[in-house]
């Protein structure tokens, strides 16, 4: 899988996430270690997730991990408490920014 791939995958699991309970502006920048290697952003602002395949310099926060891990976080099927706890996912950055991420509700995706 490539980074564009990557990048699309997490997008698609976070495009219907609920945000409703978040009304601070969270940045946080991924790092893809690994196959796929590069880096996106994800940002919380008016209650929407946003992907984006960019660097964010004024972040608050950075999630490191391989692909596998950031698609089963952006898909549900593992929360990032569990990557960290399982040794699959650094974080570092503002906890207190960082905590409200715990708040996005991953939704399955829309049928299309």
């Amino acid at each position: 899988m490539d980074y564009y791939e990557i990048v699309d995958r997490v997008r698609d699991g976070l495009e219907n996430a609920d945000a409703r309970e978040v009304f601070e502006h969270v940045a946080v920048q991924v790092n893809i270690t690994g196959e796929g290697e590069g880096k996106f952003y994800v940002e919380i602002a008016a209650r929407q997730v946003c992907v984006e395949p960019y660097e964010y310099y004024d972040r608050d926060g950075l999630l490191i991990g391989d692909a596998p891990t950031l698609i089963a976080i952006a898909d549900g099927s593992m929360n990032i408490l569990e990557a960290m706890k399982n040794g699959k996912l650094r974080v570092e950055g503002n906890w207190e920014k960082l905590k409200l991420l715990y708040k996005v509700r991953i939704k399955p995706p829309l049928k299309k």
